[in-house]
């Protein structure tokens, strides 16, 4: 049977085509979230103090969803290496959808008060919960289902949803601000995208619904009993991969959050520029993220995707030591050279993920091992990049700043440095932090098992 025939069976394309819409409303949800917190979510639901401290607060919340992403790898994690992949992956994008739809109707800090940031919080908790059982049971239905040649790129489909989902949101955000005043916008037009997410949900959930199991799954079930503890079996005997797994997925996700979230609001809120031209400026570059991404499932099947990791470090290392000088020129244009360069590359550290974490567990604790690995990674990588950021560069900014928090020599210290450049080296840092884990997992270099 040749390559084409192999893969292009109807089966076949409605895994790849369940795994990228899967992804991509899912992701559609959580970004929608990002956007608003950087644009909007400050003074909308929390007290006005000063705009880094409204920033700050909206950052924060950005980041619960981190902390909840764990959780829902754990407990989704637990009945996808029970029950299967397909079921579990209907629950999770429900339960992302529908913390989604509900941020829509939640009242602002003016009308409810403190029960505004409340809800708020706990809907975004919700979201994380959704997302964090979701990349692990997209991942696995994608490569467990991939001919042995093809697992880079079959596992570049789930990865692929992470910038369709973006284009979605930021695309919908570019559009209502370009047909809104910022007064309508303020007012109720935040709320159409969050709207929007219920009509998504359900084309993903009718995708879904028309799935069967994967043969991997199904021949570990021949093969035993599934582990009545996924967690504690994973914890018993892959430790030392799950270690290595999380830290080597460290740098996607501080690449993505500082080219993002933290890019957006600084863009926005310090420097001025309009809000279209930053969100249409991030929108071309993240095709160049989604460029990345094929690219890198391509050439993980040519040579391995750890080793297309390995150089994507590498040319993220590079790209934090950039990121004081383009973003300090404070142009419009220098701001989406820095985008186009950070999303490529992050291309290179997210796309193989998918096919390379699955591969340091087998089939009985996988779906565990790959969620716990990426979405823990997304704790110490994202959650406190965009906060991180906004604080060492609150350091330029008048008396107002959270900096001035700080001894009145280490903020001079900090001035000195550039806080700009301080962001760049954090980059920089937690880039190496991948590449180490990465070189530790050298004797795991090996195909998906089934």
């Amino acid at each position: 049977m040749s390559e084409a025939t192999e893969v292009a069976t109807p089966s076949t394309r409605r895994v790849l085509v369940a795994s990228l819409v899967g992804t991509s409303i899912e992701f559609y949800d959580f970004y929608i979230y990002a956007t608003a917190a950087s644009l909007i979510f400050g003074p909308l639901f929390f007290p006005a103090s000063s705009p880094s401290a409204q920033l700050l607060s909206a950052y924060a919340s950005l980041g619960l969803a981190f902390l909840a992403r764990p959780l829902g790898a754990w407990l989704f994690g637990h009945y996808g290496d029970r029950i299967g992949r397909k079921s579990t992956l209907v629950a999770s994008l429900m339960l992302m959808g529908g913390s989604t739809l509900l941020i829509a109707f939640l009242p602002t800090y003016q009308m409810a008060g403190w029960l505004a940031p409340l809800m708020l919080c706990i809907l975004r908790f919700g979201q994380g919960i959704g997302l964090g059982g979701e990349w692990g049971g997209a991942a696995l239905l994608a490569i467990e289902n991939a001919p042995p040649h093809m697992k880079g790129r079959f596992g570049m489909f789930p990865q692929l949803g992470a910038p369709v989902g973006f284009i979605a949101a930021n695309g919908l955000f570019l559009i209502l601000g370009l047909m809104m005043t910022p007064e309508q916008f303020m007012s109720w037009g935040w709320r159409l995208p969050f709207l929007a997410s219920a009509a998504l949900v359900a084309l993903g959930l009718w995708v879904r619904l028309k799935l069967t199991e994967t043969p991997a799954f199904k021949a570990a079930l021949e093969q035993g009993e599934p582990p009545k503890v996924p967690i504690a079996e994973l914890f018993r005997h892959h430790l030392a991969p799950t270690l290595a797994g999380t830290f080597a997925a460290v740098a996607c996700f501080a690449t993505y959050y500082l080219a993002t979230a933290f890019a957006l609001g600084y863009a926005t809120a310090t420097l001025g520029l309009p809000r279209s031209d930053v969100l249409f400026a991030q929108i071309i570059s993240i095709l160049f993220m989604a460029a990345g991404i094929v690219l890198a499932g391509w050439w993980s099947d040519i040579s391995s995707p750890r080793h297309v990791l390995i150089a994507g470090c590498l040319g993220t290392i590079v790209t934090g030591f950039l990121t004081g000088p383009l973003m300090s020129a404070g142009t419009l244009s220098s701001i989406a050279i820095f985008l186009v360069i950070a999303l490529f590359m992050m291309g290179f550290v997210y796309g193989p993920l998918g096919a390379f974490l699955p591969s340091l567990f087998p089939s009985r604790v996988r779906y565990t091992g790959a969620s716990l690995t990426f979405n823990i990674a997304g704790i110490l990588g994202g959650a406190l990049t965009p906060m991180m950021a906004e604080f060492l560069v609150s350091c330029d900014r008048p008396a107002d700043a959270p900096c001035l928090a700080l001894s009145p020599a280490i903020v001079e210290s900090l001035k000195a440095t550039g806080g700009l450049n301080l962001v760049g080296y954090y980059l920089a840092a937690a880039t190496t932090v991948s590449l180490i884990a990465l070189w530790w997992t050298r004797h795991h270099d090996r195909r998906v098992n089934n």
